[in-house]
């Protein structure tokens, strides 16, 4: 009898490992974020400076420490995916702020494509914006 109580407790406690071991901390989904504009128009020419904001959509808070994978700068709302340019990181900035330099060769609509991995979440965000570079 008692090896049988004992076997029921050694059973009970090995599901309450298994059940607390499964639960896992709350993550938010990578939908969640994204990437905010924040200023729409630029000055034509080499070495403008664009900023971005990435933000947890559902809390508003910046998100500090994001991982920028992918940029692209080009003029494919204007009908020129062709016309690429060179995209560099900026170091400095509030937290939660991402600085880009780039040429705008020329006035006209450019698309500003963004991906980057937030720390301890699972995917990309991706965001794409229309910047609108004048004379």
């Amino acid at each position: 009898m008692k090896k049988l109580n004992s076997l029921r407790i050694l059973r009970t406690a090995l599901i309450a490992v298994a059940v607390a071991g499964s639960i896992g901390v709350a993550r938010a989904d990578i939908k969640d974020y994204e990437f905010q504009l924040v200023d729409q128009t630029v000055k034509a020419g080499p070495d403008k400076t664009v900023t971005v904001r990435l933000v947890n959509k559902t809390t508003g808070k910046a998100v500090p420490d994001a991982i920028i994978i992918a940029t692209r700068l080009d003029m494919a709302p204007d009908g020129m995916k062709e016309m690429a340019t060179k995209v560099v990181p900026v170091p400095g900035g509030e937290p939660g702020t991402y600085r880009f330099k780039a040429t705008f060769g020329m006035e006209g609509r450019w698309q500003l494509s963004l991906g980057a991995k937030v720390q301890g979440e699972v995917g990309t965000v991706e965001n794409k914006f229309v910047i609108t570079a004048q004379k």
